[in-house]
């Protein structure tokens, strides 16, 4: 408004406005990822080296790895952020079984391959890949599109269990007989995120839990290795230079971080005495080098991730989108959160890695595919087209004006 007399009022964009912006989702989901694959580059550079040069390889070795992974993973996230939502669902059969197939390889002699007694990776001469990941991402899209569809119906058992608990369980199950319990609980959590957010009575998720719970129980006392986790977890006293040894040494690492950390690169637990120092526990690296401010920084960027993630699941109008947005957070968060907590003592050592961070190339690949997918939804929330198509319409129109000037 211009006051009678006076110059036009100029009203500031309040942070509130901010937040509320058609594209507010687009930018937090791609900030963060990118932010957080960032920290993992660091990361995995500082708590490899050691180990990459007791093993007579250059220091930068599984830096470099990773960075490949990284630079494959980029144009994945690109391209599934560029596919219509059609086009997604219209993957969501084929990916999955696809997904499965590429599973049932590791079981073939000569490319199947594992360590620690499981059997989840794909091995070939200067190639290797765990499928498992993609199963996640593609139950993913596939639970989308199937109980979408069912939406009306899935008040009633039968149709809130078939076929998504049977082809679901088909999934789990072929990465189970590879004996890897950790995927499998977070494609369970994924599973039980999806049939959430698509609208699945209580009363089954308490028999599923029931079931799953019951499951899980009697995969874990068939195993010793399994047994003795859990048993060295829930006991006082255990064993310091055997089952207690990741979580000890993990736990120093975060204490001597202290607030601000012992500096980057200067981990004293990264020698040799933290397993797995830059795959499951490169949380415990992380607080070490950086101290509470680096831990809070990596949580605040996964906060940051599900806001975004929740924001598309509450504004978006497709149900697909709600229901495979759903999937992707349980996966992603979820695992994280069981990463950290096993970082810190509160679950026994399951071996899962810390979403984006951790090395290892299919998680970081298949994790970008899948958030380039939310990306690709986020494009599509009410107004969000428009307000990204403005915005590049500003920046051509800066750039034409500064090409001029330095004409």
């Amino acid at each position: 408004m211009t006051p009678p007399g006076g110059t036009p009022e100029v009203r500031e964009p309040s942070l509130l406005g901010t937040w509320n912006s058609a594209v507010t989702s687009y930018y937090v989901l791609l900030g963060a990822t990118l932010l957080l694959v960032a920290i993992g580059l660091v990361m995995v550079l500082s708590s490899s080296s050691v180990e990459s040069l007791a093993a007579g390889k250059s220091p930068y070795a599984v830096f470099f790895d990773q960075t490949r992974y990284a630079l494959v993973g980029l144009p994945a996230l690109v391209v599934m952020s560029r596919l219509p939502v059609r086009v997604l669902k219209a993957l969501a059969w084929p990916a999955l079984a696809g997904a499965i197939a590429f599973q049932m390889l590791v079981f073939v002699p000569g490319l199947g391959c594992g360590a620690g007694g499981n059997r989840n990776w794909v091995c070939l001469p200067g190639f290797s890949a765990q499928p498992s990941e993609a199963v996640k991402l593609a139950l993913a899209i596939w639970l989308g599109a199937v109980l979408a569809r069912k939406l009306r119906l899935l008040h009633e058992w039968k149709h809130a269990l078939v076929p998504a608990v049977p082809v679901a369980g088909v999934a789990i199950g072929v990465v189970l007989l590879g004996k890897d319990l950790g995927t499998a609980m977070v494609l369970v959590v994924l599973v039980a995120g999806a049939m959430f957010v698509a609208g699945v009575p209580l009363r089954i998720f308490a028999v599923a839990g029931a079931v799953a719970a019951a499951g899980v129980a009697l995969l874990a006392i068939d195993s010793e290795n399994r047994m003795t986790r859990i048993t060295a977890w829930l006991s006082a006293e255990c064993d310091v230079t055997n089952e207690c040894y990741q979580t000890l040494h993990a736990g120093w690492g975060l204490a001597t971080g202290g607030w601000s950390g012992v500096g980057l690169g200067q981990s004293a637990e990264k020698w040799s005495y933290l397993p797995a120092a830059h795959n499951d526990f490169i949380y415990a690296i992380l607080g070490e080098e950086l101290g509470f401010v680096g831990t809070v920084l990596v949580l605040a960027l996964f906060a940051l991730l599900a806001f975004a993630m929740i924001r598309i699941m509450r504004r978006h109008p497709d149900p697909f989108v709600k229901i495979a947005t759903a999937a992707v957070f349980a996966w992603v968060i979820g695992q994280a959160m069981i990463n950290i907590a096993v970082v810190i003592g509160l679950l026994p050592v399951i071996g899962v890695p810390l979403p984006l961070v951790s090395a290892g190339g299919s998680a970081l690949i298949m994790t970008m595919a899948a958030l380039g997918m939310l990306l690709a939804f986020a494009r599509t929330e009410p107004g969000a087209a428009e307000a990204l198509s403005a915005r590049a319409s500003v920046v051509r129109r800066s750039l034409a004006v500064i090409g001029r000037t330095r004409g």
